[in-house]
């Protein structure tokens, strides 16, 4: 049997001690200068605010500005490319979302990067459960009666989104495939104008997140029919989750998490994953975004990379069964 000489064991040695030294190293000497968070979304929105809570929290306990850039425009997609390409070195992140690391792969024929091999994931951030709401003049009490109405009303209910290909449009369809429901999409510019139309009668219902129907929610013009969440919200304490009526695989939430460049060291990823987790977890934060209906995440970088690889895979066959061709 071949043994190992003492100097081979030596170098293995050696080795070792130089790695445990770079990763603390890492760990000590970062963030060295400022770290820009790319939001791939406009000031004042969901992603926006989960960004900049979460920074600031990162910016006291590392000693360094965590800074929110907004880089709306170009698709979510593209704008994620300069991230991909920036140096590994943690001082670059992007807020990743459902729109750039699930259904967006799917919408472009060629992306200038891969959306798992290209980036680092640090960690789940938070996510906005989606619900199902109708006009409060609607004559449905329930799933089953919309369902009804819809096919004795066949092509003249519609479903209003924010645009085509977002989270809310492609849970529509994934209901539609689910249920069979002839319903048809009505794509508006945004979810305020096509919550406004949804209130006022102009479509019949929609898929969305709370923020953008709470106004309409509160004057009772709107009514939410079923949460696609696995657990309730306290908004609407007598909606049951999709899973209660028998319709669990109609589920879909609106998400953001941080990822940074591949290659980023483990160090500097654990660290800020922790740090992340800590914030997330303060009473203060999780009371503001749950205002907003924003529920906080916590987990593992590797927990949130299997979820990138599952929401990517997910939405693929919805995308392609919703006649979404690539641009």
């Amino acid at each position: 049997m071949h043994r190992p000489s003492w100097n081979a064991i030596a170098r293995i040695c050696t080795l070792s001690l130089i790695a445990l030294s770079a990763t603390a190293h890492a760990q000590q000497s970062y963030p060295a200068r400022p770290v820009r968070i790319v939001v791939l979304v406009q000031p004042g929105g969901a992603a926006d605010l989960v960004a900049r809570l979460v920074g600031q929290k990162l910016a006291e306990s590392m000693g360094q500005p965590f800074i929110v850039d907004n880089r709306s425009g170009q698709g979510a997609v593209l704008g994620a490319d300069p991230v991909a390409k920036a140096t590994p070195d943690g001082h670059t992140a992007l807020l990743a979302s459902i729109a750039s690391h699930g259904i967006g792969p799917h919408t472009y024929a060629k992306l200038p990067f891969d959306p798992v091999k290209d980036f680092a994931a640090v960690g789940l951030y938070a996510s906005m459960p989606l619900v199902l709401l109708v006009n409060a003049q609607l004559p449905v009490k329930s799933v089953a009666d919309l369902i009804a109405l819809a096919q004795s009303k066949s092509g003249n209910v519609n479903f209003a989104s924010g645009g085509v290909g977002g989270a809310p449009h492609l849970v529509g369809e994934l209901f539609k495939l689910v249920t069979g429901a002839p319903i048809q999409h009505i794509a508006y510019k945004g979810s305020a104008p096509a919550a406004a139309d949804l209130a006022s009668g102009q479509v019949q219902m929609q898929f969305d997140a709370i923020l953008p129907q709470l106004p309409h929610l509160k004057t009772g013009r709107t009514r939410i029919l079923a949460v696609l969440s696995p657990k309730g919200l306290p908004i609407a304490p007598d909606a049951p989750t999709m899973a209660e009526i028998g319709l669990a695989k109609v589920s879909g939430s609106v998400w953001y998490g941080l990822v940074m460049p591949a290659q980023t060291p483990k160090a500097i990823i654990n660290r800020v994953n922790a740090e992340s987790n800590r914030a997330l977890a303060l009473p203060e934060i999780k009371e503001r975004l749950s205002t907003m209906g924003i529920d906080t995440a916590s987990g593992s970088p590797e927990d949130f990379a299997r979820f990138i690889r599952e929401e990517i895979a997910r939405w693929g066959p919805v995308v392609k069964a919703a006649g979404i061709q690539p641009e």
